[in-house]
């Protein structure tokens, strides 16, 4: 039996002449976002059961303690017996380690439901190394909020920005800080005090200049939008501004497109003077009229130093109706213990 073969004249129809290059790429293209998408939701739902199981387990640790009347240090000692049989019977992940911090998982979240399905179990291990409820629930929603991954809850932890936060506010203000996050309603809203540049690797404060603080915050800048917070979108350094006949340059500018507005930040490697105020409330002025578009809020100022006089920026910034912030920044990390004395005091 002889096939036929279809085609137009003399020529053979082949695959190239049916489908063009671009819609085959288009065809796999397609099929792999499908697949990557799925793959995500698969992993999704299989770490929120594994949180969910983890939960569980705390649970009937708890209830096993609570029914015995079980004393916190005999507790312990259930807990290496305990990890012993069930690495025996089901293998790895029940370490001692592992079933201290599933029970407080259930202590701490007596709900399962307010537990997160955005959150893997090496979130949730690392927040429950907090000793205190209110710092536990806030990295816990600001993960939420912000997608956070691992390594970057470990950072923003270890750089405590809950108690910088919480510093700034009273404790009504805290309390709902813990529940709900930061909420960027406001432009105070998205100021710290102090930024923790930890991350740029200078040493010390006094050989460094502006352009090298510059040019290292543009080298990191995912770590440097990390400590900005939610809705940043990084437009560029040494933004040029025409004013007349002269020129003038902003360190940076951002746009945050939560509360839809530019955002510049002028960096000052030792003390802000009041005249940095002054330059920085120009800028903000010509920002306003000449680069926001229709449907943009007023910018937002940040005058960013290693150093400031507080009755000295009350008196510059007193007056000016711009949203213009003066801050600190720290290139070390903050002491715990103190920032902890701090925020207990307010409680």
């Amino acid at each position: 039996m002889v096939k036929k073969v279809v085609g137009v004249g003399s020529a053979v129809c082949s695959f190239a002449d049916v489908v063009t290059k671009k819609d085959y790429k288009d065809l796999v293209s397609c099929i792999g976002e499908l697949l990557a998408e799925n793959r995500r939701r698969a992993l999704q739902t299989v770490n929120d059961a594994l949180v969910r199981t983890y939960w569980n387990i705390g649970r009937h640790i708890v209830e096993f303690e609570q029914k015995g009347n079980v004393r916190a240090s005999y507790g312990d000692k259930i807990l290496v017996r305990l990890s012993k049989d069930l690495t025996i019977a089901y293998g790895k992940g029940f370490s001692r380690s592992n079933l201290t911090y599933m029970r407080k998982l259930y202590a701490v979240f007596p709900k399962c439901e307010t537990l997160s399905n955005k959150l893997t179990w090496s979130h949730y291990f690392e927040i429950l190394k907090s000793d205190s409820e209110l710092e536990i629930g806030f990295y816990a929603k600001q993960c939420e909020l912000e997608n956070w991954s691992v390594r970057e809850l470990k950072r923003q932890m270890k750089s405590m920005l809950f108690h910088r936060i919480a510093l700034s506010k009273d404790k009504k203000q805290i309390l709902d800080l813990s529940k709900n996050g930061i909420q960027l309603q406001k432009p105070e809203d998205l100021v710290k005090e102090p930024y923790i540049f930890d991350f740029l690797g200078i040493k010390d404060q006094s050989t460094c200049l502006e352009g090298e603080l510059e040019d290292r915050i543009v080298t990191n800048i995912q770590n440097f939008l990390l400590e900005l917070g939610r809705g940043f979108a990084f437009i560029g350094r040494q933004y040029v501004m025409q004013i007349g006949a002269r020129q003038f340059k902003v360190d940076l500018v951002f746009y945050n497109y939560i509360l839809k507005c530019f955002v510049l930040i002028d960096l000052k490697s030792g003390e802000i003077e009041h005249y940095d105020v002054g330059q920085m409330n120009m800028y903000l002025n010509f920002f306003k009229v000449e680069k926001s578009a229709d449907g943009d809020n007023p910018p937002i100022g940040i005058v960013l130093g290693a150093h400031k006089d507080q009755l000295l920026m009350e008196y510059a910034t007193q007056g000016i109706e711009n949203n213009l912030f003066v801050s600190r920044y720290q290139l070390y990390l903050p002491n715990r213990d103190e920032l902890q004395r701090e925020l207990e005091s307010l409680l």
